[in-house]
Order: structure tokens, then sequence, then C-alpha cells
């Protein structure tokens, strides 16, 4: 990846979206947000790693995801309720709710690990906006984050404030009542993440989408599936993409031409966009590939 570049330019010089690793790349031992999510989702190819960001009692960042403590700690406490020294000793739990081996990563930790190997993700960022930009800098990365927040005034007045020069992207449902004011305003926009519960919304419409492209941004699409009460790709996700057919779940928002994934199952998303053509002329070379020097996975 060219961090020199826009992530604009990026992205057009690629066939496939970019793939998000939600909170790395967890399963069975290894609990989401820890260094080993984040190194297994480098490796397996992630274009994208998000991650959550919360701070100590004492003012230390930490990658976790707030409110999930009861969860991958359970210690009694909060994180914004404990020392920067006890959040280090506590062990994170695996699936089974077994203490591992594993810790809760600071953020210079993560950043620098991160650092010129991929775009990152910042979640929650809205939480502490001054705070974490400072962080952002001090860490060099700022080439690397897309920042992100719901489509609100102050929100946006914090950013504008702050972050002006990070990516940044908006978080709307249903529809897109903003990118039009968001481009004249002193922020870095770069698109939005769209969130619906029907293939009828408009935020998913092939006009809504092909005029942010014609204006140089955009889509961030979820297949992760957080909390089936609350859907936010239509049911076209990673569950139906596993348990059904990718087809219905990635494909659907392939034909989209949406520009982000976010998935849970980093590994088998990246073998799917490896298995499809992309459709593209053959190049002048005369080796009979397509432009883009596409090949299928025999012949790689």
């Amino acid at each position: 990846m060219d961090f020199d570049q826009s992530i604009y330019e990026n992205r057009r010089k690629r066939k496939d979206p970019f793939v998000a690793a939600h909170r790395g790349v967890s399963r069975a031992n290894i609990p989401c947000n820890t260094m080993a999510a984040f190194r297994i989702a480098v490796d397996q190819g992630a274009d994208v790693v998000e991650i959550d960001i919360t701070k100590s009692k004492d003012g230390q960042y930490f990658v976790f995801h707030p409110g999930m403590e009861p969860v991958f700690l359970d210690c009694g406490k909060y994180i914004p309720e404990m020392t920067a020294k006890e959040v280090r000793e506590i062990p994170l739990k695996n699936q089974d709710g077994v203490p591992t081996g594993f810790r809760v990563p600071s953020l210079v930790e993560v950043f620098s690990f991160l650092k010129d190997k991929v775009y990152i993700n910042v979640d929650k960022f809205w939480m502490d906006v001054e705070g974490i930009t400072e962080q952002i800098r001090k860490a060099g990365v700022e080439k690397q984050v897309i920042v992100k927040s719901g489509a609100d005034e102050e929100s946006f007045a914090q950013v504008e404030k702050y972050a002006p020069d990070l990516m940044y992207c908006v978080m709307m449902w249903h529809k897109d009542s903003f990118s039009e004011e968001l481009l004249k305003r002193r922020l870095n926009y770069i698109g939005a993440e769209i969130l619906f519960d029907r293939e009828s919304d408009e935020i998913v419409s092939d006009a809504y989408i092909r005029w942010m492209h014609e204006h140089k941004l955009l889509i961030w699409a979820n297949s992760i599936v957080y909390n089936e009460k609350e859907v936010i790709a239509a049911g076209h996700s990673d569950d139906s993409s596993l348990t059904q057919s990718p087809d219905l779940g990635w494909g659907w928002l392939l034909k989209k031409q949406v520009d982000f994934i976010q998935t849970d199952w980093v590994w088998e998303l990246k073998g799917y966009l490896q298995s499809i053509p992309c459709g593209c002329p053959a190049d002048s070379s005369g080796n009979g590939l397509p432009e883009c020097g596409w090949r299928s996975p025999k012949e790689r």
C-alpha cells in the first residue's frame, strides 16, 4: 500500500475492495483486539485493521472494546475504573471464557506494530477526539488512520477542530443527508460507512453509490454480525456467506461496488475474492491477462 497516495487512488488501482479485519482476526484461544489478532490479520492479507480504544483511570490508552470487560476480562471492573498497571495484569479470556496468556495491548504497541503495514480504522474515536488524535500524531500514523463518527454536528465540529487532515468516514443509516455538506467543510472526508437493514434503502442504491464514486468518495460496508437484532447489511453477512453461499453475502456487496468490506473472516473472504475474475479486458502485452493482471487461484 502506498500511503503517500490518497486512499481513493489506492482503491482505483485494485479490482477488489479493501478487506477490513474487525478487531483483527480472533477465534478459539486468541481474543480479539490483541497483538496476536492483529498479526494474524496482517499475515492473512487484511488491507485494513479495525481497533477499538478505551482509556484507563490514569489516562493510558488501551485497545479494547469499551463495555466488553465482563466478557473478555471478567474482573468486576471496567478499564476506565482501573489503573494502567491493573489493566496490564489481567488475562484476557478466550471464547470459552477461559483465561489465556494474552493481555490488553496499549494503543502505542498497536500503532507501532501496524505502522507502514495497513490502514488502521480507529473505532470509538468520537469518545475522545482530541486525545486520540494526539496519540495518532505521536505514533506517526496519520496517513494510515481512518477515523469515524456518527452523523451529527458535534462530531463534525470536533473532527474539524482537532483532526481535519485525518481520513474521515461517517456512519449513516438508511440514507445520506450529509455528504454534500461535508465536502464543503474543512475535513478530509473520504466516504461513508453505510448501515442498512433493507436492500431498498437509499444508502445502498446504485444511484447513491454511483454519486459517491463520481465525487471520489468511498463506501464502507460491513459483513460482520455484531448483533442479530441489529441488521447492518440486510442479511448479506459473514454468516450467510459461510453457511449458505459467499455469493449471497460477500458477492452481493461486491456487485454493489463497495470499497471496503469489514469481516470477521479475512482468510475466507480473501479466498473468495481471488476466485472471481474481474471482467477487465485483456492488456496490450499479449500475455492474455486482463489489464489488472488477475490470475485464477490455480495460475498463481
